[in-house]
């Protein structure tokens, strides 16, 4: 007769023998990882990119095996119910408002309205999204997607909160309010935390978990012993340097035609939805303004929100402009041209992705352009060379994000523009991704970049506030 299950209470977790292999991926991503959790206990979750830090959150949440395909073993029991704010946010967007995709969890659970509507109001004023329950999603900027589907997951009130770099694309006050909400979800729960820049968090959990690269629990000890041991590989310890951009071969970045500076003149730009009850518009820009010029990295910088991702689209030509003036304009380009002088990646990487391995996905671009790529130093200079033919979905997050860039700049073009493009890297990658870009602006590249990575090199900051630029 077999042994009944045994029911942890709430909050509890156990973890053993777990390991699990991707579909396509020919080593596992986790390997034999065992961790028990009390209720109530704060974890923090740091290691390399691609180490299987998000990956250890979906199987706790179950999602290994089912809606993730893979080999899976092991064993993962968790009392109680569970929230996850997930590394994209993108992917946890359930509704067309705010106050819907706010209420979906609540509403799942069978909660009544009385209850609902209290909860979502004050689950979107904890994490200061000030527009209220009937906003158009499509509306917000990435970095006030992550804070509504915190806000969703927030309401819930969870036993074990879960939270994949719930502050990644928030700005310094932003991140402070959001880590202020979580925290007070969290009291008398269990909390455990995946974070690459994780200082702010360190005085507030119990434990640190250190992941290696070949998926394995490096150490699992309380924050003392953690910050008293040697640094981890591929780890951003508090106070340690910046470390220096990587220095790429000129003739992997040097742009094929010398572009021209990229000058904005009172930009405006309104974004129209269209949904079943009309069109809804959105001021994004009102004044924006500022000479890019090649040769130097120019960053965007400002709240989340502020219309960081609206200007570096209108400045390549992609989004339409409604009052001002961009020099030289590429609106009416064909796709061609505009990818052969414009490398754009947006901030969700997924969004780039266009075929089924690493590989395609890096010659594409430059294949329909005809150029000539060096395609391994490309790979190795990003840590992707073992992927080459791994589908670009299977990738982590930090590994999705330096696929798109790769591939959307190895042709060289001579305007640059990203999105955010250091989010979810180690120390590592993050000298990869800055090392491409300011090699490239080295050799004549205008490089624009908006970001809120304070340790970003830049030769001049143009900061947005509400759509208008100083």
């Amino acid at each position: 007769m077999a042994a009944p299950a045994v029911t942890l209470e709430p909050g509890a977790i156990r973890v053993e023998g777990l390991t699990w292999r991707p579909m396509g991926r020919r080593t596992p991503t986790l390997n034999d990882v065992a961790v028990a959790i009390q209720p109530g206990e704060r974890l923090l979750v740091v290691g390399p990119s691609g180490a299987g830090k998000s990956t250890l959150l979906y199987a706790l949440a179950g999602a290994l095996g089912t809606t993730i395909a893979g080999d899976l073993t092991g064993d993962v029991r968790v009392g109680g119910r569970l929230g996850l704010v997930l590394q994209n946010p993108a992917d946890a967007i359930v509704a067309e408002y705010t106050g819907r995709d706010v209420a979906f969890g609540l509403e799942n659970e069978g909660h009544l309205r009385e209850r609902i509507w209290p909860e979502v109001d004050s689950a979107l004023s904890a994490v200061d999204l000030p527009y209220g329950r009937h906003h158009l999603v499509s509306a917000l900027s990435g970095g006030e997607l992550q804070r509504l589907v915190l806000a969703g997951v927030l309401a819930m009130r969870p036993d074990v909160l879960m939270l994949d770099e719930p502050t990644s694309m928030l700005d310094a006050r932003s991140a402070a309010t959001a880590r202020d909400a979580i925290l007070a979800a969290a009291v008398n729960r269990t909390m455990i935390v995946v974070e690459h820049r994780f200082e702010p968090w360190l005085e507030h959990v119990d434990r640190v978990i250190v992941m290696g690269r070949d998926g394995t629990i490096e150490s699992d000890s309380p924050v003392e012993d953690f910050l008293s041991r040697p640094a981890p590989h591929g780890v951003w310890m508090p106070g340690a340097p910046v470390p220096d951009p990587l220095d790429v071969l000129s003739a992997l970045v040097t742009p094929d035609a010398s572009p021209l500076p990229l000058i904005a003149e009172d930009v405006e730009v309104t974004l129209i939805s269209r949904t079943l009850r009309g069109a809804h518009r959105t001021p994004a820009l009102r004044s924006f303004g500022g000479r890019f010029d090649p040769g130097q990295v120019s960053a965007l910088v400002g709240p989340s929100g502020s219309g960081k991702s609206t200007a570096l689209a209108a400045l390549g030509g992609l989004q339409r402009i409604h009052g001002g003036r961009i020099t030289p304009d590429r609106a009416r380009m064909s796709s061609r041209e505009l990818a052969a002088q414009v490398g754009w990646v947006p901030q969700n990487p997924e969004h780039m992705f266009l075929t089924h391995t690493v590989r395609a996905e890096v010659e594409l671009t430059a294949r329909r352009l005809g150029s000539h790529i060096d395609l391994d130093a490309g790979l190795a200079a990003f840590g992707l060379s073992g992927h080459a033919d791994v589908h670009p979905f299977r990738l982590s997050g930090g590994e999705k994000r330096r696929l798109a860039i790769l591939a959307g700049l190895v042709h060289r073009p001579g305007v640059i523009l990203l999105d955010e493009p250091t989010v979810g890297q180690d120390p590592d990658s993050w000298a990869a991704i800055v090392g491409w870009f300011t090699s490239a602006a080295s050799a004549g590249a205008a490089v624009v970049v908006a970001t809120h990575d304070e340790a970003l090199p830049a030769d001049a900051v143009t900061s947005l506030v509400q759509g208008v630029s100083s």
